[in-house]
């Protein structure tokens, strides 16, 4: 099972990168390079412990849907979605904030996957799926650590 582990120090209160990391709005606009949107479940606002969300994108030029669920919350330290259903076998991700100071906040990303077919799911993994999902997850931190530094942090959150 691969298991993709990130970590991005941003310069901004633990609160703010916690809520921009549970923001429906601010996870459009890191994906927006897929076409990401929401199908079903939570449209807008921030994700809730028991809430699921279907995304729809494009992803190997084939559009796929993904349903997921937080299943686990502590504010502002840390929360876990976990696929409900889709192209994956399985996942499970953990989002984890730390603050360092007032104004400074570790956010880490631990991401742990089973793909689907077996020893063709695990030879994906290998060859291309687990640097894509790398590069999906860093892609998405940046642009969070771009907003919550900046003034447009606010534009996402309630």
């Amino acid at each position: 099972m691969p298991r993709i582990h990130l970590s991005l120090t941003i310069a901004a209160p633990q609160q703010r990168v916690f809520n921009l990391s549970r923001s429906v709005e601010m996870h459009t606009a890191s994906t927006q390079h897929t076409g990401e949107r929401v199908v079903a479940g939570r449209m807008t606002s921030l994700f809730e412990l028991g809430d699921t969300v279907t995304w729809r994108a494009k992803h190997f030029g084939i559009w796929q849907e993904l349903t997921s669920g937080i299943t686990e919350m502590q504010p502002y330290s840390y929360f876990v979605d976990e696929m409900v259903k889709g192209a994956f076998h399985s996942f499970r991700h953990e989002h984890r904030f730390t603050a360092i100071d007032a104004n400074t906040t570790v956010m880490e990303d631990v991401f742990e996957y089973r793909s689907p077919l077996g020893i063709l799911g695990t030879l994906a993994d290998k060859v291309f799926l687990e640097k894509y999902m790398t590069n999906l997850l860093q892609r998405r931190n940046e642009c969070i650590k771009a907003i919550a530094e900046g003034e447009e942090w606010q534009r996402y959150l309630p």
